[in-house]
Formats: C-alpha cells, sequence, structure tokens
C-alpha cells in the first residue's frame, strides 16, 4: 500500500501560532514599558534619596555652628549678649546651609526666622529625663531644618517620574545641636601628636562656693554683695582698667576681707600631690595634660555618689606663679569651686562640689597681703574634653562643645 506524503505549506499554518506571535508583541511591549516605569522610580528614588543625605548633612553642619555661636553668649561673662549671640546664630545656619548643594541646587537657601529656632535643653532630676524649650534662657540648643517643598517653590523635580505624573518630590530634614551640662573632664590616657592641644584649660585654684554663689547673684539681679566693676573685657580691646562690662570681678587671692578663716582659699593639686611652683606655671598657661590627668581614676576627673571631689592643695598663693598669671589675662579657665578645708598649708584637703568658668582680668601678687589680689569675672566654659552627663543647666555650668542630637 502507498503511502500519501502531505506537503507542509506555511500559509496553510494554524491561526493559533499567529496569534500567539502577536501576543508576544502585546507582552514585551508591556514589559518594556515596566522596565521603563521601574528605570524611572529607580533614578528618582536615588534622586531623592541624595538629595535628602545632602540635606541632612547640611542641617547637621548648620545646627552645629549656629550652636558654637550661641555658646558665646551662654551665662554671665559671655563674649557677646544673648540676642547677640542667637541673631549670629541664625545669621551662621543660614550662610552653612547656602554652602551646600542638594540635588539640583548648587546653593540651598534658608530663612533665618523660619528655620531655625534656639531653646534650652535641660535634664529634668524629676522626670528622668532631658526637656527641650525652644525660646527659653540660657540658650544652648538649636534647631535648624532644610526645605525643598512646593510651599516655597523649591521641590525637588522628578526626571522619569513625569511619566507617571508625578512633577516633583516635598523633602524636609531637621537637624538640632546641643551644648551639653558638664559632669566632670577627661583626656585619652596617652598623648596625642600634638600634645598642646590635648589639655584641658583648668585653673589649679580654688574659690568657696558661697563667693562665687553671691559673685552669680549679683550679676543676675543687681543686688550689690561687695563686688565692683572695675575692668571691661571685649573680644577687640581686651582687658582695659577703669572701663565697665556689668560682669562684676572677684578676687580669688586669699585676703583678709574675703570672710573666710585665714588660709583658705589657695591652689589645689591637679595631678600629682607633688607639684612643683613650674608645675603650676605649666598647668596655668598651658592647662592639663595626660601626666596629670592619669593621677586621676579613668584619666577622668568627676565626683562621687554624694558629689563630692576630694583634692590635696596648698592654702595660699605664691607670688611665683604670677607671671604665669599674667600671661593668660583675658583667657577663660575652669576653677574648682569648694564647699570645705580641712587641715593648713600643704596639708589641706579641698571638697569640690563642682567647676565654674571664669576669665583671669588682673593679677597682682607682689607687696602686702592687702595689695595682692587676683581678680577674675564669671565666663562661659565649652571644651570637648567635657564629660556629659544627666544634669541641670545652670547659668554657670560648665558646657560641652556642640553635640548633633537629633
Amino acid at each position: 500500500m502507498k503511502h500519501i506524503r502531505k506537503s507542509h505549506n506555511p500559509r496553510n499554518a494554524p491561526s493559533t501560532q499567529k496569534k500567539r506571535k502577536g501576543a508576544i508583541i502585546v507582552f514585551a511591549a508591556v514589559m518594556i514599558a515596566v522596565v521603563i516605569g521601574f528605570a524611572a522610580f529607580t533614578v528618582d528614588v536615588g534622586m531623592v534619596t541624595l538629595t535628602k543625605g545632602q540635606m541632612q548633612s547640611a542641617a547637621d553642619s548648620a545646627a552645629h555652628a549656629a550652636t558654637l555661636e550661641i555658646s558665646r553668649g551662654f551665662g554671665p561673662g559671655g563674649e557677646l549678649s544673648q540676642d547677640a549671640a542667637e541673631q549670629l546664630a541664625r545669621e551662621r545656619a543660614v550662610e552653612m546651609i547656602g554652602h551646600f548643594r542638594t540635588g539640583d541646587v548648587v546653593a540651598t537657601d534658608a530663612d533665618m526666622i523660619r528655620d531655625v529656632r534656639v531653646g534650652r535643653r535641660s535634664w529634668s532630676e524629676a522626670n528622668q529625663q532631658w526637656t527641650q524649650e525652644w525660646g527659653v534662657p540660657p540658650f544652648n540648643m538649636v534647631e535648624v531644618t532644610v526645605r525643598r517643598t512646593n510651599a516655597d517653590t523649591t521641590a525637588l523635580p522628578m526626571t522619569f517620574a513625569r511619566i507617571l505624573g508625578r512633577e516633583n518630590f516635598d523633602i524636609e530634614v531637621k537637624s538640632i545641636a546641643a551644648l551639653q551640662p558638664g559632669i566632670g573632664f577627661g583626656l585619652p590616657p596617652e598623648p596625642i601628636s600634638n600634645s598642646e592641644e590635648n589639655t584641658i584649660d583648668i585653673l589649679p585654684i580654688a574659690l568657696d562656693l558661697g563667693s562665687w554663689t553671691d559673685l552669680v547673684n549679683q550679676y543676675h539681679t543687681g543686688a550689690d554683695n561687695g563686688y565692683e566693676d572695675d575692668y571691661k573685657w571685649s573680644m577687640s580691646g581686651g582687658v582695659e582698667s577703669g572701663k565697665h562690662d556689668n560682669i562684676p570681678e572677684i578676687n580669688m587671692y586669699p585676703d583678709l576681707n574675703s570672710g573666710l578663716a585665714p588660709g583658705n582659699r589657695g591652689t589645689v593639686d591637679l595631678g600629682s600631690a607633688n607639684n612643683s611652683t613650674n608645675d603650676l606655671k605649666r598647668q596655668i598657661i598651658h592647662g592639663l595634660n595626660s601626666y596629670d590627668m592619669s593621677f586621676f581614676p579613668d584619666n577622668k576627673i568627676t565626683f562621687n555618689q554624694n558629689g563630692a571631689l576630694f583634692l590635696n592643695g596648698d592654702t595660699g598663693i605664691s607670688a611665683g606663679i604670677q607671671s604665669a598669671l599674667e600671661s593668660i589675662i583675658g583667657q577663660v579657665r575652669a576653677i574648682p569651686i569648694f564647699i570645705e578645708v580641712t587641715g593648713q598649708g600643704n596639708n589641706a584637703t579641698y571638697t569640690i562640689v563642682k567647676f565654674v568658668g571664669i576669665r583671669v582680668i588682673a593679677v597682682n601678687l607682689s607687696g602686702g597681703p592687702k595689695k595682692r589680689y587676683l581678680k577674675v569675672q564669671p565666663a562661659v566654659f565649652s571644651d570637648n574634653h567635657v564629660i556629659r552627663g544627666n544634669t541641670a543647666v545652670n547659668v554657670d555650668s560648665i558646657m560641652s562643645q556642640p553635640v548633633i542630637i537629633h
């Protein structure tokens, strides 16, 4: 039997094969659209993420810089008045933001009133938490907002997302920096390459709490507690005798008019108990170094659980350190404040309860007891070696350098 073989004719192909080809074309077109959509999404999301990161860097830098400025008016004896420091902080924040590129904008704009606010951040002992109070002095906190929004016509424009109907994107970031109140001082156990920078500006001379409290009270209330305003300090003119700056001075020398028992005020051993006059002069001029700090546990000066620190010292102030004190006139130092002294001479023990900032104004350690003086006035002390702690912010608190807290 013969088998008849049928020849294949393409024109006779089933119609389902043609339909299959058409479906592939449609599917490919859909997939291309999806890929383009994903590409648009990826590119624009990437631009949003990049811009937001740039804006956050701008906000952080601006908040840090503004807080440095606000510190110049913190508490009594600031370089600037509180109002002047606030104005400068706002201007500085806007200036810093302007240095940053954000997305398609080379220099970012900000408003010093709308986008910058100042306030006080302090520890609440009752609630065991930090509180933020905006507009409440003394200012130690600055918040900066950086915006790219439709409301101010600076929203980030989209590129491919416009295909999907999204013309632009709103972005807003904030940053808060604060000066944190200090509970002590610390240094690394080993000196860094530049040892002069790795020091803490603490004056090894103690002052009693009662006198300091009266001094600060006179500054804030105007009460006459017996302190004179015989000197003026300014950034431009330094210390000028016979002029006034509305900041009273106190004589730290243990004279007969201090109201204290003879031999009370004096130098303290911030480091070795065998500190010589040369050691004191070095500490006065350059501050405490890693060797000095090695005599304290963990290289840190801190208070015990009762809020006290016991320092050995020598009652009285030697004329041998006059030249060192003269070399830092106009400069800011931290000093220890004591509530009690036991013992006499080089066997004295000082009970220290706080550190405060002062500016050295005038010194004379020669002549009769009534002619000698070491005059200082309250000043802002902010240092990167201050140990931050959960403690209240007072007008005479020692403060850390600015820290980004949010």
